[in-house]
């Protein structure tokens, strides 16, 4: 038996690696049904914070992959955790879509453009200036600053489009601020779905397309990584980082066939 089929829970990338913006990824249909079939415990985590789960779920309905919304971990998610955790019952100006403003109000924030205790910043296709102009004031302000994630471009269909850091940048620099980032690789993502999974690092295995979040994620947590090219990294780019994942494949589909 291949050491990768000898894992009990596999927490899998989104964007890169099971489609591209509405398109299906080659061997992801066979992937999915391959952790189903074998029993394994398993968590689709993002770094976008744009998606509820509960809408992840439909788009991979779509797709033709019957996935159950509790089968999805996101950066909005663990961001609301994490803020929720730090000041409970705290307000935040945020900047993003329902799947980080849903989870914050079910964390017990209030969401207001009024003295909040932080801005929070994820992907949205609405952001504008007004926007960047309100948070740096808030900022000043005294409200502190979060990214739901430090990606800084995500695959799309049409190629690459700008994500959370590229978004959270200007109001970075405008105030002067640094902003504080949830997602992958910052460890706490990793900890919040291991939780989630009910599974020992040694146990688990973390599959991305990305070498700066999903392979760093997992080395950092002392978990497995296997990275697919079937997103950002291609095979040429990885002599450029010094660390490797502990397996490189094509695509996930690969996976069932070791």
């Amino acid at each position: 038996m291949h050491p990768l089929h000898q894992k009990r829970a596999f927490i899998c990338d989104m964007d890169g690696v099971l489609y591209h913006g509405s398109r299906l990824l080659a061997g992801a249909k066979e992937f999915v049904h391959w952790l189903k079939q074998q029993g394994k415990q398993y968590l689709f985590l993002t770094n976008s914070s744009s998606r509820t789960p509960e809408e992840l779920s439909r788009k991979l309905a779509g797709m033709g992959i019957d996935v159950s919304p509790e089968h999805f971990m996101t950066s909005g998610i663990a961001t609301a955790s994490f803020l929720a955790s730090q000041k409970p019952g705290g307000s935040a100006y945020v900047i993003g879509d329902n799947g980080l403003r849903q989870p914050l109000l079910e964390q017990g924030f209030r969401l207001t453009e009024e003295n909040p205790d932080y801005v929070v910043v994820g992907e949205t296709v609405t952001y504008n200036y007004a926007q960047i102009e309100k948070a740096v004031n808030l900022v000043l302000g005294g409200a502190k600053l979060i990214g739901t994630n430090p990606d800084i471009s995500g695959p799309v269909e049409a190629g690459i489009a700008p994500a959370c850091r590229a978004l959270t940048a200007p109001i970075e620099i405008a105030s002067g601020r640094q902003a504080y980032f949830i997602g992958k690789p910052n460890p706490l993502i990793m900890r919040h779905s291991l939780k989630r999974l009910a599974c020992k690092r040694e146990e688990t295995v973390i599959i991305g397309d990305r070498m700066d979040t999903d392979i760093i994620a997992g080395i950092e947590s002392e978990i497995d990584t296997v990275l697919v090219l079937s997103g950002i990294t291609r095979e040429k780019d990885i002599a450029k980082f010094p660390y490797r994942p502990d397996y490189i494949l094509s695509g996930v589909g690969d996976i069932p066939l070791l």
